[in-house]
C-alpha cells in the first residue's frame, strides 16, 4: 500500500524520523525508570499521528484496550465488503516505530500523547478541501448530490431485499428484509414505520422476506422459510395464502401480474408458477428444476453443468415475462421464456465469476463480475457466447459491485456494492463515474430500484437505505 506525502507544517518540519531520531539521541543513555514505551505510527490517507503504546502489549491488545484505527476519509473505522474479493483498496495502513530501548520518563506516555496531538493539529491546520473533511467524525451523513440515508426504525443487522409501492401511487410503499422485517412509507420513502405482520406467521420461526410485487392495490409478499402473504387493498390488509411443503426450493421472486388475482412466483431451485384465482390454484411452468435439467443435459457441453447441484443465486425477469437465472456458482447462467418447457442453459468459456446478471432497458443484458467488473451485452437480445459482451469503463479499484439498475427512461443507469460504493452512467452503461458522496456510508449495498425517474433507492446491510433525491 502506498501513501501520500505526510503534511508539513508552516515552518520546521516534524516527521515521525526527526521525533524518533530526537528522543533517541537525548535518552539513549538515560536509565529509564518508567515503562518500556512503544510508539506506533498510524498513516491515514496521508496523514501521519502517532500514540505509545506500552511495550509488551500487541497491537491487538492495544486494539482491544480501546485503541480505534479510524478510516477519517470516510469518517468511520475501516471496512471492507463482505463478498469475496471485494475490498477498499485504501484502507488503513499501519506499521510500528521502536523510539529507543529504554525511554525516559521526560518522554513518556504524557510527553509522546502531547507531541502527536500537537501534530495532528499542526497537520490539520494546513490541509485543505476534501482532507479537511477528512478529520469530521459526524454521525454518518453523507455528501451525496443524489443521495440521501434514511433513518429506520430497526435493529442492526437488519439486511434490507425488497421494496415497492402501491400501483400508481408512489407515496405509499413496503420495504422488506431479513427477520421479518416490514416497514410501511406514505410520504414517498422519507419516513418509514413499522409493520407488524407477526399474527400471520409461526411463532418461533425466523422469516426472510424476500420479495414484494403490487399491481393496482393488489400485492404479493414471499419469503423463506415458505411464506406467501395477499393483499387486495394496498397493503391495509393481509393475509396469509398456504403453500405446498413439497414446493421445490425456497420463493425468492413474486412478480404481480395482473390486478385479479394474477401472479408469477419463482423459487432458487428454478420452479415457477402461475395464478389467476389470487393464488388458490398454482399451475407449474416447467416440467424440472434446474438440477435437472442440467444433469439431463450433460453432453450438451455446458460449462459447469455437470452433476450439478444447485440454486439460482440471482433471478430477474423482463416485462415480456422472460427470465434470466444466474447459477449460485457464478460460472453459468440459463434463460426461460413463456411457452418453453425447461430452462435453457448459456455456455460461458470466461474464467470471470459473474456476481449479477439481469436485463437492460432495450432488451439487452448487463453482468457484474467478481472483482468490480461491468459487462454488456452487443446487441439487444440473449447473446450466444461470451464474446458478445464488451467490458464498461468504470474504475471500481476492485469494489465488489452487487446490482445495477435504472431510470425507466434508461437515461441513467446506477451499479452498487460494497463499502458503499456508488457509480452511475449517463450513456447506456459504457462509461461510469464513481458518486464520492456515499463514501461514508458504513454498509454493502445489495440493491437498486427505481419507481420512476425521481422516485428510486439503494438497499444495503445494517439497515441502511439510500433515497434518491437528484434530478
Amino acid at each position: 500500500m502506498t501513501h501520500d506525502d505526510p503534511p508539513r507544517a508552516p515552518t520546521r518540519p516534524i516527521t515521525m524520523t526527526s521525533i524518533a531520531r530526537d528522543a533517541a539521541r537525548r535518552h539513549s543513555r538515560a536509565r529509564s525508570t518508567t515503562e518500556p514505551t512503544t510508539m506506533t505510527m498510524v498513516t491515514i490517507r496521508g496523514t501521519t499521528t502517532t500514540r505509545a503504546t506500552p511495550r509488551g502489549v500487541s497491537r491487538r491488545g492495544a486494539a482491544r484496550g480501546g485503541r480505534f484505527v479510524v478510516d477519517l476519509a470516510r469518517g468511520r473505522p475501516g471496512t471492507r465488503a463482505t463478498n469475496g474479493d471485494a475490498r477498499d483498496g485504501e484502507d488503513v495502513g499501519e506499521r510500528a516505530v521502536t523510539v529507543g530501548e529504554n525511554a525516559s520518563r521526560s518522554v513518556g506516555r504524557r510527553e509522546l500523547a502531547k507531541r502527536a496531538m500537537a501534530f495532528a493539529v499542526t497537520a490539520a491546520a494546513v490541509t485543505s478541501g476534501e482532507r479537511a473533511k477528512a478529520f469530521d467524525f459526524g454521525s454518518g451523513s453523507i455528501e451525496s448530490s443524489f443521495w440521501e440515508q434514511i433513518d429506520l426504525p430497526l435493529e442492526p443487522g437488519v439486511i434490507l431485499l425488497d421494496i415497492a409501492f402501491t400501483g400508481e401511487n408512489s407515496q405509499h410503499g413496503f420495504l422488506l428484509g431479513t427477520r421479518q422485517t416490514v416497514l410501511e412509507t406514505r410520504d414517498g420513502g422519507k419516513t418509514w414505520d413499522e409493520r407488524d405482520l407477526s399474527g400471520l406467521l409461526d411463532e418461533d420461526v425466523n422469516y426472510r422476506f424476500n420479495s414484494i410485487s403490487f399491481k393496482g392495490d393488489e400485492g404479493w409478499i414471499i419469503g423463506k422459510p415458505a411464506v406467501l402473504l395477499h393483499t387486495t387493498d394496498g397493503g391495509a390488509n393481509w393475509e396469509r395464502v398456504g403453500l405446498s411443503p413439497r414446493l421445490p426450493g425456497a420463493p425468492v421472486l413474486i412478480t404481480a401480474t395482473g390486478d385479479n388475482g394474477q401472479a408469477e412466483m419463482v423459487t432458487d431451485e428454478g420452479a415457477i408458477y402461475f395464478t389467476k384465482d389470487a393464488a388458490r390454484n398454482w399451475k407449474a411452468a416447467v416440467e424440472e428444476t434446474v438440477s435437472a435439467t442440467l444433469n439431463r443435459t450433460v453432453s450438451s457441453g455446458i460449462t459447469g453443468a455437470s452433476y450439478y447441484t444447485g440454486t439460482f443465486s440471482t433471478i430477474a425477469r423482463n416485462d415480456k415475462g422472460e427470465y434470466l437465472g444466474l447459477s449460485s456458482r457464478g460460472n453459468f447462467y440459463m434463460t426461460w421464456a413463456p411457452g418453453q418447457a425447461y430452462w435453457q442453459p448459456r455456455n460461458r468459456t470466461s474464467a470471470r465469476r459473474v456476481q449479477s446478471m439481469g436485463w437492460r432497458p432495450d432488451g439487452g443484458i448487463w453482468e457484474l463480475t467478481r472483482g468490480g467488473g461491468v459487462y454488456l451485452s452487443n446487441d439487444t437480445g440473449l447473446p450466444e457466447e461470451d464474446s458478445d459482451f464488451t467490458e464498461a469503463r468504470i474504475g471500481s479499484r476492485g469494489f465488489g459491485l452487487l446490482d445495477l439498475g435504472f431510470t425507466p427512461s434508461g437515461k441513467t443507469f446506477w451499479t452498487v456494492g460494497g463499502s458503499g460504493s456508488v457509480f452511475y452512467s449517463t450513456d447506456g452503461g459504457k462509461k461510469w463515474k464513481r458518486d464520492r458522496g456515499t463514501d461514508n456510508v458504513a454498509a454493502n449495498l445489495y440493491t437498486v430500484k427505481f419507481q420512476n425517474d425521481r422516485q428510486g433507492f439503494v438497499l444495503g446491510n445494517d439497515g441502511v437505505l439510500l433515497r434518491y433525491i437528484g434530478k
